[in-house]
């Protein structure tokens, strides 16, 4: 895959053809991003994060902020049926997401770990768009941002809030003492780690990569064994297994940490047990093989079972 600079669509707007254009190439993103929408969400995700933290310390008051910040979101959202406009929205929102993440770390000591949380789940949700764009850009839509990965992922999101802010209001003493400190740390560890992995694989399978379960094999498509992939037969999934139940331990929600690891490993049992049977089915005996020696890298998940794996090419031989 060799990047080239294309120039931006005859139907994107002025104001995202003059300046984020600008932007892009002063940025020299046009070396390592195909797509146009994916240059777009960089640059947008780091104005955004570079005029917030500006206003918010420049001795504007924050109620101003916040209002500059969704007026322009309004305002984008007038032309919400535009591909691109609604990368614009969608980076826009999670750099100013990342930026109250860090003003808190900054500015709120009994709130610092709600900001790395927040940083790191916007750091999370932009850097999967950006690593697609980078090494698939064939597969690459707003969806490629994971906002909207399901509505199981939302309600444990919003259980999480919920549970942060009730514990901190009515029990400040669960949240606030040195052994939930040390739990905080240890979460922010396993968040770095997990996000870290996460992104290593990807960067790893590079267009081999997708977000969805692959039903059919593709001509490209290879079996990576090599790298993380040699440590772990599914990196990104231990990554990401590990970051949810970090983020649980770094706003030491005691009740959603249990239910993050119980409904991820289950998630997670379940999407191994498939994509390795249609592994088989594309691989054959190359993936038996794998299987044999490398690990799935979850805990107490074995993934599709090898006995059922060469019962199937027994009775479908080539």
């Amino acid at each position: 895959l060799t990047p080239t600079f294309d120039k931006q669509p005859p139907s994107t707007s002025p104001f995202v053809c003059t300046f984020f254009s600008r932007l892009i190439h002063k940025m020299a993103l046009k070396d390592y991003i195909p797509l146009f929408e994916g240059k777009v969400a960089v640059a947008n995700f780091l104005f955004s994060v570079a005029s917030f933290l500006l206003m918010a310390y420049s001795g504007l008051h924050y109620p101003v902020v916040g209002a500059i910040e969704l007026t322009y979101l309004a305002v984008l959202g007038l032309f919400w049926s535009h591909p691109t406009v609604k990368v614009l929205v969608c980076s826009h929102g999670i750099g100013v997401v990342f930026s109250v993440g860090v003003w808190l770390m900054a500015s709120c000591g009994n709130l610092a770990n709600l900001g790395f949380y927040l940083a790191a789940l916007a750091f999370f949700h932009v850097s999967e768009y950006i690593v697609t764009a980078i090494f698939n850009p064939s597969t690459l839509t707003v969806d490629s941002f994971l906002i909207n990965h399901s509505w199981e992922y939302g309600i444990a999101a919003a259980a999480s809030w919920v549970e942060f802010g009730l514990e901190f209001y009515f029990l400040p003493g669960v949240k606030l003492n040195r052994f939930a400190t040390l739990l905080s740390c240890i979460g922010m560890v396993l968040v770095i780690f997990g996000e870290s992995l996460r992104k290593l694989a990807m960067f790893t399978a590079a267009s081999n990569f997708t977000h969805m379960v692959q039903y059919r094999k593709r001509d490209n498509h290879t079996l990576i064994t090599h790298g993380i992939y040699s440590v772990f037969r599914h990196p990104s999934y231990v990554g990401w297994f590990y970051w949810c139940i970090g983020t649980q331990l770094v706003l030491v929600n005691p009740i959603c940490f249990v239910g993050y690891a119980v409904a991820s490993w289950r998630f997670y049992s379940e999407r191994i047990y498939e994509e390795e049977r249609l592994l088989v089915q594309f691989f054959r005996q190359d993936y038996i093989q794998y299987k044999k020696q490398v690990g799935t890298g979850i805990p107490f998940n074995t993934g599709y079972p090898i006995k059922s794996a060469e019962a199937f090419l027994r009775l479908f031989p080539r």
